[in-house]
Formats: structure tokens, C-alpha cells, sequence
């Protein structure tokens, strides 16, 4: 059985791979120089997501306007766990915060939110557990890009490839394509903030 809330995802001893969908000029843009840059912005909330199905479910495999570009980003776990550290839920989650004002209070002051939303499965269908989202706030953005990100690749050929072969009933080989994802290892303080299951 699968633990409601657990980070799942593709990572190594150094890094864990997050999914972010753009458009094709903020992807160019990104893969040539190797790194966001305009017209990505620094001045809004960015959501990084570890869940590989999650974002297709989001971006509708690639098909969404401004979304059609799907990349596989990099990031040392040092900055990933940074970023859980400071994280405030979205919603007030009793244990994790003394009273809805306490909540209030540290989330209006946060620069990282965070939120669990319903794992997909391959052709998008709800699951009974839960994918971690990651909002980085304007305040931590440009540490984002300049020092956690250590990688940028292009999955879109690769998205579309698992689409071809979804659309055409060959799911076995949809599945086969899918990146890894195993159940990511966290310290017990930002279990406990993140509610994340032991």
C-alpha cells in the first residue's frame, strides 16, 4: 500500500529531477544558456514538481497553451530540502501549526508554499494518495536558477512519444517510458512541516 503523502521521484546522491512546462521561448531560452533566463520571470511564483505524471495530468501531456514544452530540471537535493525547509502549506494542517492564525501568520510571511495534490495515473485518473507541489516565491527564485539548478533537458520528444503511444492503445509501451520514481528519503523536521508520512 502506498503511504498518502510521500515524495516520490527520480533523484541520484546529488540531485532530484522536478517537472516545470513552458512555452517554446522560455524553453529555448532555458536549454541554450543552460539556465532560466528571460523570458522566464524572476517576479512571480514558480511551482516545481518532482511527480512526472502529475505534470501531464497539469500541462495535458504538453497540449496546454504556454505549456507545450515539457523540461526535466536538475536540482542539487541541498536546495530541493532548502526550499522544504522554509515551505508553509497552503492550508491550515492541524499538528503542523498551533491554530489557523499561527498558519495564517507563517503563511503570509513564507517565501515557499507547498501543496499536495491527488497522484495521477497514466491516462489521468485521480489516485488515493498524494503529489507534492513546491511554490518558490520571488524572494527565492534567482537562488533557485543561479544555485540549485544544475541541469536543463528538453523531455517534450519524450512526452510525445508516451501520448503516441497512449492514444494508439499501447500503454505497456507508454509505461515503459515513463522516468523513475522512488520513494524520496527526508529528515524528520521537514517531515514533520511538509506532513509527509514516516
Amino acid at each position: 500500500m502506498v503511504a498518502e503523502h510521500q515524495i516520490r521521484a527520480d533523484f541520484n546522491r546529488e540531485t532530484i529531477t522536478i517537472y516545470q512546462a513552458y512555452s517554446s521561448a522560455i524553453a529555448d531560452a532555458a536549454l541554450e544558456a543552460g539556465r532560466f533566463v528571460s523570458p522566464f520571470s524572476f517576479h512571480r511564483m514558480t511551482w516545481i514538481k518532482p511527480s512526472f505524471l502529475w505534470l501531464m495530468h497539469r500541462s495535458n501531456w504538453g497540449q496546454k497553451r504556454g505549456q507545450e514544452r515539457v523540461l526535466a530540471v536538475r536540482v542539487n537535493r541541498s536546495g530541493w530540502e532548502k526550499a522544504l525547509s522554509l515551505a508553509v502549506s497552503t492550508s491550515f494542517v492541524p499538528g503542523v501549526f498551533t491554530s489557523h492564525d499561527d498558519w495564517a501568520e507563517q503563511f503570509a510571511a513564507a517565501q515557499v508554499h507547498l501543496q499536495w495534490d491527488p497522484e495521477r495515473t497514466l491516462r489521468g485518473a485521480g489516485l488515493p494518495h498524494y503529489s507534492i507541489q513546491v511554490g518558490l516565491s520571488r524572494h527565492v527564485i534567482r537562488e533557485y536558477v543561479e544555485d540549485w539548478v544544475v541541469g536543463i533537458e528538453d523531455y517534450t520528444a519524450r512526452v510525445r512519444k508516451i501520448y503516441d503511444f497512449l492514444q494508439s492503445g499501447q500503454a505497456d509501451k507508454a509505461k515503459r517510458q515513463l522516468p523513475p520514481e522512488r520513494v524520496y528519503p527526508i529528515d524528520d523536521e521537514i517531515r514533520r512541516r511538509c506532513s509527509i508520512d514516516g
